[in-house]
């Protein structure tokens, strides 16, 4: 990989058996888990990510994303420092047979001192039908704009969407009055 994700990019599988499957971080913002804060969090600042899986094969695949760090792992700041994972705030997956045509998504949960969330690197590594998958990155922060959501492989390079559109007529529609 040349060029990590960015949160909001879908990302296709490269391999054959599991072409078709396709994995998406987003919705990266400050939240507090539901069950509470947990209390090695004390003093730093959490935030919710999801992940999620989307089957478009012609079959189903077994998707589990539960464990720190097997599955997942999250840096955050400059030098790649390692944010806590609340593991028991997480709504991962575990052993879910994803249709085809259907998504599963999973919710989770870190925390890090403030300063550090201006930059994240989340670490995906799945198992698919009982085999440990390739690590796929994607880097964000809070209150960066995610990329697009659009249906193509490292979207968020892409020159079009509502959000152009509206750059662009904004753009034409101003005055030097």
């Amino acid at each position: 990989m040349d060029v990590p994700n960015v949160v909001g990019d879908w990302q296709e599988y490269q391999s054959e058996e599991w072409a078709g499957l396709r994995v998406r971080v987003h919705g990266l913002k400050k939240a507090v888990p539901a069950r509470g804060r947990h209390d090695d969090a004390k003093g730093l600042t959490y935030v919710s990510f999801q992940v999620t899986f989307e089957n478009r094969a012609s079959t189903f695949f077994s998707v589990d994303l539960h464990g720190h760090p097997e599955h997942y792992d999250v840096r955050v700041g400059r030098n790649g420092n390692g944010a806590f994972v609340d593991e028991y705030a997480a709504d991962g997956i575990r052993d879910f047979n994803l249709y085809p045509q259907r998504r599963v998504t999973a919710t989770l949960y870190v925390a890090a001192p403030a300063p550090k969330l201006k930059q994240l690197d989340i670490q995906i590594s799945p198992k698919i039908d009982e085999e440990p998958s390739f690590g796929y990155v994607w880097v964000g922060a809070l209150g960066v704009h995610e990329g697009s959501t659009s249906a193509g492989p490292r979207t968020s390079t892409a020159k079009s969407g509502v959000a152009s559109e509206v750059e662009r007529f904004l753009k034409g529609t101003t005055s030097d009055d």
